[in-house]
């Protein structure tokens, strides 16, 4: 008798999944035949591989992101599986497909990833970073921009130019950040600086020098380090309208230049507007029309300026009137929660890394309580 009454309860709420589903319009995963993608160069990445994963190399890895670019949840699931690897979506391949047509002779192409929370952007943007870096793109990679405006390191007035702040720990790390991501390329003796740059009485750094040695004094001196970067910001200009590189600029949160409740203070603990950063100028000088030879490849988030319930997550709302012109036009990326073939391969994968046990109608239910949300499917099957 207690055997046929569970087996009417489960009955009831499989059909009871099954009507809420259909009436939201959550639909069962289609049948995917081969769930991992055994080429990890995303160079080869074609539409063929949506809703697969492939594996970052440790040695990409390392030297892609070990100053960030990975969200934290993510980088502890990677630790649990023994592995790194990132699902390849029709966002990033779209990107992608694109950096590989268009003409690098115009000014440069700018793409906005925006979506709903958890939907992706940071694991899209880590995707053609990685293929940026196998393609041979000198690499402007920002990890995360609310960092330096909400949870700065430190900060002072500028030396060079007294109207401004300095976040000169932040500056410094992300200086050896950028000198670790392109070591590769930075033995180029043709990356030298285009003029002199005098930083005091008995400092300069001469024209002609390599552009290590203008990264190596702002990491050094580390006073002079936020205005390293504004430096190293128009170098590269230079140096790609002059054809010696190609570049890539991908930013994370880029909306946080433009949010002006910061939570850097001045002295007498009055706010500082980002138009007021100095390492603020160097990334809005990378992302103007004035030169070629680059690629932009930006994201917005409401958890980049600290607000959870932001009426919108569309860019145009994110980045406020001055942010959207200063940008305009560019071409927007939507990057939606999981289809239902991108939902079973993660399903699949969950289940091959022994992460979650497999019962009847499971992936109905969890599709249902997640909305196939990324990020939201990763806290549901966390473990307690």
């Amino acid at each position: 008798m207690l055997k046929s009454v569970s087996s009417i309860h489960t009955g009831i709420c499989s059909k009871l999944i099954r009507t809420l589903s259909t009436a939201l319009n959550v639909h069962p995963p289609e049948k995917l035949d081969n769930f991992r993608c055994y080429e990890s160069n995303p160079v080869n990445h074609t539409i063929h591989n949506v809703a697969q994963f492939y594996s970052l190399p440790p040695e990409d890895k390392a030297l892609l992101f070990r100053h960030g670019g990975l969200p934290k949840t993510f980088e502890t699931q990677c630790k649990t599986f023994n592995e790194t690897c990132i699902m390849i979506r029709k966002p990033a391949l779209d990107v992608i497909n694109s950096l590989k047509n268009i003409d690098y002779s115009k000014p440069p192409c700018k793409f906005v990833l925006y979506g709903v929370k958890g939907s992706g952007r940071s694991l899209s943007l880590a995707h053609i970073l990685h293929f940026g870096y196998k393609s041979g793109y000198l690499l402007v990679h920002v990890p995360w921009v609310g960092d330096w405006m909400r949870r700065c390191k430190e900060s002072s007035t500028s030396v060079m130019e007294k109207d401004y702040i300095d976040l000169n720990i932040d500056a410094a790390m992300w200086l050896t950040h950028f000198k670790k991501q392109n070591e590769h390329l930075l033995v180029n003796k043709e990356l030298k600086l285009c003029q002199e740059y005098v930083w005091n009485k008995r400092e300069s750094t001469n024209k002609g020098a390599p552009l290590t040695e203008l990264i190596d004094f702002g990491i050094n001196r580390i006073k002079y380090a936020s205005y390293c970067v504004v430096v190293l910001a128009e170098e590269i200009k230079q140096l790609s309208k002059a054809g010696v590189c190609k570049t890539l600029v991908a930013i994370d949160g880029y909306n946080a230049f433009f949010y002006p409740q910061t939570r850097i203070f001045k002295e007498k603990k009055e706010v500082v507007h980002p138009s007021k950063v100095t390492l603020t100028k160097a990334f809005l000088n990378l992302s103007y029309f004035n030169w070629n030879n680059a690629a932009i490849v930006l994201t917005v988030d409401e958890i980049a300026i600290g607000q959870d319930d932001y009426p919108s997550n569309l860019p145009r709302y994110l980045l406020d009137k001055e942010g959207f012109e200063h940008l305009d036009p560019f071409v927007p990326i939507p990057v939606e929660n999981y289809s239902s073939k991108e939902f079973l391969s993660c399903m699949e994968y969950y289940k091959e890394r022994k992460w979650i046990q497999y019962y009847p109608g499971m992936e109905e239910e969890l599709a249902f309580i997640s909305n196939s949300n990324p990020y939201k499917l990763l806290e549901l099957s966390a473990s307690l």
